[in-house]
C-alpha cells in the first residue's frame, strides 16, 4: 500500500500563498449561490466553552463543487489579547472528498480573518450603498483590519474612523491602514463618532452573551450599512428592531445560535445572505434603508478558501509532508 502524507501548512505558510483579497471574495460570492441552490452541506457549529465568553467550535462543511470537504476546529478567547496571544486561533482539517482521506492540516488564523472581510464584502456589495466612501470600525484587532482591506476592493473608500477601547491599539490600526491600504484615518474617541455619519459601520470586537450594548438608534443613519461582526455585542435592541433590512449568512445557524443565549432582540424577518446573492430575496432597494448583515462565520467559507489556499501552497512549494 503506498505511504500516505497529509501537507501541514503553518500560518506562515499559508500567508505566503498569497491568494489574494479579490479571489478569496469571489470564492465566498460563489459558495453563497451554492449555498442558495441547496449544493452545498453545513451542519450548525457546535462547540464547548471552558470560559466566559469563549469558544472551541467545530465547523464541518463541504461544498460539491469544488470538492472541498473539512472541518475548521477554531477557538476564540478575549482574554487572550492581555496575554499577548491570539484572540482566535485554530486549524482547518482538509479531506480528499472522493475517499475521505485527510489531504492537508493548515493553521486557520489567517484564513479566518480574510474570509470573514471577504463575506462582510460580499453582503455589503448587495446591501450598501455603491458610492459608500467612509468606515467606521468598532475594535481595531485583526477582523477590523481584513474588514476593510475586504470593502476596499468593492467600493471607493477614502476614510476610515476607528475606535478602539486600547488606544495604542487604535493609533497602530491607524498607522497598518495608511501604510497598506491608502486610506485616510481617523482615531476618534467613542463608539458613536464611528458610527455616526458612516457609509459602512464594522463592529468587530470580542463575541459576548451578555454585552453592554452601547450603539444607539439614531446614530445609525440613513443609508448606512452595518457588518455586526461580533454578533449583537455593540448594538441596543432598538437598533436591530427598526433596520430596513436585516440578514444574516445562514439563518438555521442564527435560530440555532439563539437558543444559546445569544440574538434575543432580532426582528422577526431574517434575510439570509445566500438567497440575497442568487437573488431570491431583496438587497438594497432604496437609497435611504438602512441594512445590516450580522454574518456568524460559515465552515462553507472556510471549505471556499481552502483549496485556493492549498492549490497555490503546492505550486510553490509550501508546507511539510508528514506521514500518517
Amino acid at each position: 500500500m503506498r505511504e500516505r502524507k497529509i501537507l501541514y501548512l503553518s500560518r506562515g505558510d499559508v500567508e505566503k500563498a498569497g491568494v489574494a483579497m479579490a479571489d478569496i471574495i469571489a470564492a465566498v460570492e460563489d459558495m453563497f449561490r451554492e449555498k442558495a441552490a441547496g449544493r452545498t452541506e453545513m451542519p450548525p457549529k457546535i462547540g464547548i466553552h471552558t470560559r466566559p465568553d469563549a469558544f472551541i467550535h467545530a465547523m464541518p462543511a463541504y461544498l460539491p463543487k469544488t470538492g472541498s470537504a473539512g472541518l475548521k476546529w477554531v477557538s476564540g478567547y478575549p482574554e487572550n489579547r492581555g496575554r499577548g496571544l491570539p484572540y482566535i486561533s485554530g486549524l482547518i482539517v482538509w479531506n480528499d472528498a472522493e475517499t475521505g482521506l485527510t489531504q492537508a492540516v493548515m493553521d486557520a488564523t489567517w484564513i479566518t480573518a480574510k474570509r470573514t472581510g471577504a463575506a462582510t464584502a460580499v453582503a455589503a456589495k448587495y446591501l450598501a450603498r455603491k458610492d459608500s466612501e467612509v468606515v467606521g470600525i468598532l475594535a481595531c484587532g485583526v477582523q477590523g483590519f481584513s474588514n476593510v482591506e475586504a470593502l476596499a476592493g468593492l467600493f471607493p473608500l477614502k476614510r476610515v474612523k476607528a475606535f478602539d477601547l486600547i488606544p495604542d491599539a487604535a493609533a497602530a490600526y491607524a498607522d497598518k491602514v495608511r501604510r497598506e491600504l491608502g486610506l485616510d484615518v481617523d482615531v476618534v474617541a467613542s463608539p458613536e463618532a464611528a458610527v455616526r455619519r458612516s457609509d459602512i459601520v464594522v463592529a468587530a470586537g470580542p463575541l459576548l452573551k451578555n454585552p453592554s450594548s452601547v450603539i444607539e438608534n439614531d446614530w445609525f443613519g440613513p443609508g448606512a450599512f452595518a457588518s455586526p461582526v461580533d454578533y449583537d455585542s455593540y448594538w441596543k435592541g432598538e437598533v436591530l428592531r427598526n433596520v430596513d433590512k436585516f440578514c444574516t449568512d445562514d439563518v438555521r445557524q442564527m435560530m440555532f445560535t439563539r437558543t444559546l443565549g445569544y440574538f434575543r432582540e432580532i426582528p422577526e424577518k431574517v434575510l439570509d445572505l445566500g438567497d440575497v446573492v442568487a437573488g431570491k430575496s431583496p438587497g438594497r432597494e432604496r437609497e435611504e434603508e438602512r441594512t445590516m448583515a450580522m454574518n456568524l462565520g460559515l465552515a462553507l467559507d472556510d471549505m471556499a478558501v481552502a483549496p485556493l489556499v492549498y492549490r497555490r501552497a503546492v505550486e510553490l512549494g509550501l508546507g511539510i509532508n508528514l506521514p500518517l
